[in-house]
């Protein structure tokens, strides 16, 4: 996850509109935020814990002077929730002070943390972002070389804005995992994780930054390079299209919403049941209840409320925090009770939401609770940004669909089809990862994936 944006504009508040970008993008991360500002080259960084709008009020703001601003939405997949990890992280090397926020999941980050020390390059964070900004800031060539000569070591996924000497750079992996795209308003270039915070902007959706492309922005115009070739057709995460992404962003020319509501028409064709009521776990459950409500004609019904001041609990950062987000989450409403209810989600991931809420539905009076899931079992771990690291928190990965079933305690239970999920997001299979739901990998993994294994180990 992670959500990363970016401005140059010398007649806009571009620290604000970064926080509006930002604010559109918190779905992709709640752990901290930041934004860092250039103004003529000078770099001033302001970031902290939580979310968006805790971290910046107005006289924040207005401090972040500049022409250029990148900000970032933090999702930890490597490096402990803690302030040093905070991004955009500034990194002063020998040759440049660059500013970096990165959305993704670095496979050889090791290996590279090894070869800075070799070279006397110190870090102070645990994350793999550092890496990317020390490999860029202590590289003696131009800038825009400096960064392709970075891009050429990094294995992984890795979606990028950075600030250096005045330039907004926003750079992509060569498979595009994680998605980035590029838009303007008026003559001002912006750059973003998702179109959702092009459109908050006002900014026109220009199109995607490519798999392996190097955008460089400052005052003379917007540059592009071809810093590495397309990885055998590219491989946007497939996690995006059922959870990851809001519904109102576009993925490879792709509405998220559309995909999703067939997603739902065709988990009603795979796996039909007789029942009075169908309901979405909101909220990105919901589009896929919408299509199964329209494929079967069962009623839709709005049967759980959700909390909207609480966050996504499966990127909560502990266990303990999510099974306490669940019980603060959600609730139902008296409609169910003497009802066959159809639960629609997008994922069982841990289980506990799911858990939860079939209990919660039983309680309330519902008499068969049967849970429908727009996405087939994810069994496989993520390393390209996704906190999947330990394969005994993957249910489906660990029992049948049958002990799922029990487990959940519902009445029955049913998956989406790979091919039905491939068919629904109207992408060739060859242009997506999808690891987590076939244990098949694009690229070379790593033997120790644990999130914290860069941390200092404390007597």
């Amino acid at each position: 996850m992670c959500g990363v944006f970016g401005i140059h504009a010398n007649d806009r508040d571009v620290a604000r509109l970064a926080y509006f970008g930002l604010f559109a993008l918190q779905h992709r991360g709640q752990e901290s935020a930041g934004i860092a500002v250039s103004d003529r080259g000078r770099l001033t960084a302001l970031r902290d814990l939580g979310l968006v709008t805790q971290v910046f009020d107005e006289q924040k703001l207005r401090g972040l002077r500049g022409q250029t601003a990148i900000g970032h939405t933090r999702y930890s997949t490597t490096g402990s929730t803690h302030w040093s990890n905070a991004q955009p992280l500034v990194h002063h090397g020998r040759s440049r002070t660059v500013a970096l926020g990165h959305n993704g999941n670095l496979t050889n980050t090791e290996k590279l943390r090894q070869e800075l020390a070799e070279r006397g390059v110190k870090l102070g964070s645990t994350s793999d972002t550092e890496v990317i900004a020390a490999l860029i800031s202590s590289d003696e060539a131009p800038l825009e070389e400096a960064v392709a000569n970075t891009m050429r070591k990094l294995e992984g996924a890795y979606s990028v804005v950075a600030l250096s000497e005045g330039t907004l750079l926003a750079f992509r992996d060569p498979f595009g995992f994680r998605p980035l795209c590029l838009g303007r308003i008026h003559e001002d270039w912006v750059v973003a994780s998702e179109t959702c915070a092009l459109d908050l902007v006002a900014a026109e959706h220009v199109r995607e930054i490519a798999p392996g492309e190097l955008v460089a922005i400052d005052d003379a115009g917007c540059r592009t390079t071809r810093a590495m070739p397309l990885a055998d057709g590219g491989a946007l995460c497939i996690f995006e299209f059922f959870y990851l992404a809001r519904p109102d962003s576009q993925l490879s020319g792709v509405e998220v919403h559309g995909a999703r509501v067939r997603m739902g028409e065709r988990l009603a064709r795979e796996a039909p049941v007789e029942a009075d009521l169908v309901l979405p776990i909101p909220d990105s459950g919901t589009p896929a209840a919408v299509g199964f409500s329209r494929a079967t004609g069962i009623p839709f019904s709005e049967g759980l409320i959700k909390n909207r001041y609480v966050g996504r609990t499966f990127i909560q950062p502990d266990q303990e925090m999510r099974q306490q987000g669940i019980r603060m989450k959600f609730h139902p409403v008296a409609e169910v009770a003497g009802k066959r209810i159809v639960v629609v989600d997008d994922s069982i991931v841990r289980g506990n939401t799911t858990r939860a809420i079939v209990l919660m539905l039983f309680d309330a009076g519902a008499t068969e609770v049967h849970v429908r899931i727009s996405s087939p079992p994810v069994i496989g771990q993520c390393f390209y940004g996704i906190d999947l690291a330990d394969p005994e928190e993957l249910i489906a990965n660990v029992r049948t669909i049958e002990e799922v079933r029990e487990h959940i305690g519902a009445t029955s239970l049913a998956y989406l089809s790979l091919e039905g999920l491939e068919e629904s997001t109207q992408l060739p299979p060859r242009n997506l990862c999808r690891a987590c739901l076939t244990r098949s990998y694009p690229t070379t993994i790593p033997t120790d994936a644990k999130k914290l294994r860069f941390e200092p180990v404390r007597a």
